[in-house]
């Protein structure tokens, strides 16, 4: 498929899994029995944004000329790094992080935030107060030499970004927008609306990162995730209510580790339309 020049902000069809025997019901009803989603963090519809190659080459402009100040995409920024050394090799990060409040797509898997506690760079967990998103200019170098560097975005691998090997030559290079990958696939309905179908996470050619299938009203229908092509984790798929309210139809267990050997996915809980559980897999 031609690589995109449209990428998404989510603001916020997975297949029917045959699997052979259908299981008893558990009879007991646990944590988390109700379908009926009130999390602000569930995506609900898919806004489209157009890329803009001339805005993109203005906000390049204007980094240029914020850089000596620390400034980044508008937003002042300090600087960090972390230091380690493991078997005999030094490793060093050097970043730019802000205290700056978020309001962007909150559905993007990674997002890279600095952990003063532990003086570590983390991808998951984050918190305002206890930890600062990496914002601007990334480098990590081992034994002195660039083996990574790239633009972060509110946590968010931004721009383009560069692997190299010991030598300091370049290995692989990959293309973000806000924490998605540009080789990542949509397909729509139809092409007139341009009413998203499905948007599928790529990178490097593999499926990486979470996927999301919409109706044909734009109400989310699936969500779940990719890692080294395989889906993993937890999958759910939803009732379609005409955007009305969010409501869990089902949820298929895949493996948690990709190539997991002699792993069956299954059917973990069901709803009906009015968020009731009818089945739920005894642990």
């Amino acid at each position: 498929m031609k690589p995109l020049t449209l990428f998404l902000l989510l603001l916020c069809g997975f297949p029917k899994l045959i699997l052979g025997q259908v299981l008893v019901a558990d009879q007991k009803v646990g944590e988390d029995s109700v379908g009926i989603v009130s999390s602000s963090l569930l995506p609900t519809v898919a806004p489209l944004l157009l890329f803009d190659e001339e805005k993109v080459k203005e906000k390049k402009k204007e980094s240029k000329k914020n850089a000596r100040k620390s400034t980044y995409f508008g937003i002042k920024t300090r600087k960090g790094s972390t230091r380690r050394s493991l078997r005999g090799q030094e490793y060093i990060e050097f970043f730019h992080f802000t205290d700056a409040s978020w309001t962007g797509n909150p559905y993007v898997r990674d997002r890279y935030w600095y952990d003063p506690k532990d003086r570590t760079i983390r991808t998951q967990g984050y918190t305002k107060g206890l930890g600062y998103l990496l914002h601007g200019p990334y480098q990590r170098l081992i034994n002195q030499i660039v083996v990574e560097s790239g633009m972060f975005f509110y946590g968010t691998k931004h721009q383009t970004w560069l692997l190299f090997d010991a030598n300091n030559i370049l290995q692989d290079k990959a293309h973000f927008e806000e924490g998605w990958p540009k080789e990542s696939r949509i397909t729509y309905y139809n092409s007139t609306s341009k009413a998203i179908e499905k948007l599928i996470p790529v990178q490097y050619g593999l499926e990486e990162g979470n996927f999301f299938h919409f109706y044909p009203n734009q109400q989310i229908a699936v969500t779940g995730e990719y890692r080294f092509g395989q889906k993993v984790g937890l999958w759910t798929e939803y009732w379609n209510t005409n955007n009305t309210k969010t409501i869990r139809k089902r949820e298929i267990q895949y493996q948690e580790k990709p190539y997991t050997k002699n792993f069956r996915p299954y059917i973990r809980a069901e709803w009906d339309k009015e968020g009731n559980l009818i089945y739920r897999k005894n642990p």
